[in-house]
């Protein structure tokens, strides 16, 4: 997979995702993509302060991510 098409990939991955971020009042924008393995997204909105927002990036954001692009390696939270 190229470059542009992990990064293709991630934001379909991402676009699945946030309308559930949504309906709880938060939001997910992609910061960037290091090596082609390394994800960094910033969770917004509602999902700054929740206290499940780890579960949220591991079990939600980075399994569908994985799904999308099986070579990812690790996604991280960049907070503000």
């Amino acid at each position: 997979m190229t470059s542009e098409e992990v990064r293709i990939n991630v934001e379909r991955a991402l676009e699945e995702i946030r309308p559930f971020l949504k309906s709880d009042g938060g939001d997910i924008s992609l910061i960037s993509i290091e090596d082609d393995r390394h994800v960094k997204v910033q969770l917004e909105g509602a999902c700054v302060g929740c206290s499940v927002n780890t579960m949220t990036l591991k079990s939600g954001v980075e399994m569908t991510i994985k799904r999308y692009v099986p070579q990812i390696e690790t996604v991280l939270n960049i907070e503000k």
